[in-house]
């Protein structure tokens, strides 16, 4: 992590920071950081859409004593390196899952996603079964027009963000309660998306850079949808976690249950998109029970 960057104003009690350098050879891969907690079998987080692995704050603490959990920063993302020219489509962001699990050695892992982390968990497994135990996705993001689904507000703002000629200009402009609007958006008790974890975010994307890798986060929809092929190869144990008012339709889901007929499946009542944010006792429970 380059010296001159701002660090993490949120610790994580237990958790140790970490960063695992680019591969030689690869000059589109940055430097990646993650967290790392507790001891066991090894589980890997992977964060939502536009947040990092202080997403799961309240989830380690909770898994901690039955499993050693590395929470990943994705690529560009949290405070994993920027690095001009880099894709942010499904099958890069992949791959830095995959830098982790291969660098790290890791075998007879859990896999647990959420949202975009829910899709990385799925293909991953699918790239690399022979290293994964079983894959938990909740909400996972793959069906159109994704985070604009849930406000009036992250239409309007994504739309333009991920539009021609004006979305780079609107992207350079995050403007804290408009962040906040679209992100409380995913939650149905308001409160679950804490102030210190919103000005955690603020400051990760204040980073240079930062504007085109959360554009072309944004941009890349098709990708995440185009992954859903991918899921009929996952050899593992799949758990799919939805929230009864996710910005998943019924029809995305069900369709989800076609692809993984072998699938456990568990609907949160009540809880939305950031059920790691909202209800995170519940994906605690679901992990420890199996451990």
């Amino acid at each position: 992590m380059p010296a001159q960057e701002p660090r993490p104003t949120i610790h994580i009690p237990g958790t140790t920071s970490h960063t695992l350098s680019p591969r030689t050879g690869h000059s589109r891969e940055g430097t990646l950081r993650y967290l790392k907690a507790g001891t066991g079998a090894p589980l890997i987080l992977l964060h939502t859409l536009r947040t990092q692995a202080e997403h799961f704050r309240s989830l380690i603490p909770l898994i901690a004593d039955r499993y050693t959990v590395y929470a990943l920063d994705l690529p560009g993302m949290g405070y994993s390196e920027i690095v001009p020219g880099a894709s942010y489509e499904e099958p890069a962001l992949r791959t830095g899952v995959e830098r982790l699990l291969t660098e790290l050695d890791l075998h007879d892992v859990t896999l647990v996603g959420e949202s975009l982390g829910g899709v990385l968990a799925l293909t991953a497994a699918a790239d690399l079964p022979e290293r994964i135990r079983r894959v938990v996705s909740v909400n996972p993001y793959d069906y159109r027009d994704g985070i604009a689904r849930s406000s009036l507000l992250a239409r309007v703002v994504i739309g333009g963000i991920i539009a021609p000629g004006v979305g780079k200009l609107i992207a350079e402009q995050e403007p804290k309660p408009v962040l906040r609007g679209i992100l409380q958006g995913g939650v149905g008790d308001k409160t679950a998306f804490r102030e210190d974890y919103l000005d955690e975010l603020l400051q990760s994307g204040r980073r240079p850079g930062f504007p085109t890798v959360a554009r072309a986060l944004y941009r890349n929809m098709p990708s995440l949808i185009a992954a859903r092929s991918r899921y009929p190869e996952v050899k593992a144990p799949v758990h799919l976690v939805y929230g009864e008012n996710d910005w998943s339709r019924p029809s995305d889901r069900e369709a989800n249950r076609r692809l993984l007929p072998d699938a456990d499946y568990t609907q949160v009542p009540g809880a939305d998109h950031f059920i790691a944010l909202e209800r995170p006792e519940v994906v605690a429970d679901l992990l420890n029970a199996v451990a």
